[in-house]
């Protein structure tokens, strides 16, 4: 009889549990673990720092000018950091400018152009997004929207003579303007973004007695909250910094909105560039502060408006 050899398994080659499945899931733990660690795209990282350049190099100079002496401000450099710091100047621009009117007026006229371009445009567009199968209101729809290539200089003349003839040449009239010139722009965001919203939350309301007001104020107006955030926003910033519109339209120079005031009173700053740079810092920095705290709102009702 032959002899038998007794192998007896040692350590390293008896099998692991589990060992062939760690070993066939080793690649895909490695491809999973490159997931999300893509290289950063260098070139679209320097535009985007140079086009954030473009904007924080001025807001500098401004911030340092306004804190400069009359000495300072005219050495010929605006980049140097002021030493010591004056803030007298606001006091200057505060008194030259006569402020606390002018912010009034623009704070009342930004109020109205807000609260009007919101509550008129998501009205308008919740009842052509809701009958978009009639030829009136997408007819409608596309009419309004052709006001975004009409800018305001085209019927600048117009319009001047319009507000003249009804008694609209003063701040009133500037806020009923800008809303106009802003449902176009605010219409086409309300419409897309209320495209994503189920008609089925509608009908339920309406199975429970609801007329078609309730359930746009009741129902509909809240869940577009985002938007009209992202709507007020874009009307703020349009409204407050606007130029064109309250100079040719108002007529009573005492009823001037910020951007206008400071052009008017121009002359008096002379050579004191410090007191004019503080009197733009004073005026940019409200729509500064208004952006900085809601701009995330801004994306958020955008990128909710183009998923349906």
């Amino acid at each position: 009889m032959a002899d038998t050899a007794l192998v007896t398994p040692t350590l390293s080659d008896a099998p692991t549990p589990g060992g062939a499945g760690r070993d066939a899931d080793a690649p895909t733990r490695r491809r999973r673990g490159r997931v999300g660690q893509e290289r950063p795209n260098r070139l679209v990282t320097v535009l985007l720092a140079l086009a954030s350049l473009t904007v924080l190099v001025p807001i500098y100079v401004t911030v340092t000018m306004a804190l400069k002496t009359s000495a300072q401000a005219v050495d010929g450099n605006a980049f140097s950091l002021p030493a010591p710091l004056d803030l007298t100047n606001f006091a200057a621009a505060w008194r030259l400018t006569d402020f606390p009117r002018a912010f009034a007026i623009s704070t009342l006229v930004t109020a109205a152009t807000v609260i009007g371009t919101v509550v008129l445009a998501s009205m308008a567009s919740y009842a052509i997004s809701r009958n978009w199968d009639r030829k009136l209101f997408r007819y409608s729809f596309f009419y309004l929207l052709a006001a975004m290539f009409l800018p305001f200089p085209v019927v600048a003349l117009s319009q001047i003579k319009l507000t003249g003839l009804v008694g609209l040449d003063n701040p009133g009239g500037v806020a009923v303007l800008h809303i106009m010139f802003q449902l176009s722009f605010s219409m086409l965001l309300f419409t897309a973004f209320l495209r994503s919203l189920p008609e089925e939350l509608e009908e339920s309301a309406r199975l429970d007695g609801a007329s078609t007001w309730q359930v746009f104020w009741r129902l509909v107006f809240p869940l577009l909250a985002p938007m009209s955030a992202t709507v007020g926003i874009f009307a703020f910033l349009a409204s407050w910094n606007d130029f064109a519109m309250p100079s040719l339209i108002t007529a009573d120079p005492s009823l001037q909105t910020l951007p206008v005031l400071q052009q008017i009173f121009q002359t008096q700053f002379s050579n004191d560039y410090n007191v004019a740079f503080a009197s733009y810092l004073m005026a940019m920095a409200p729509a500064i502060v208004v952006y900085l705290v809601t701009q995330r709102w801004v994306m958020a009702g955008v990128t909710q408006g183009a998923i349906k």
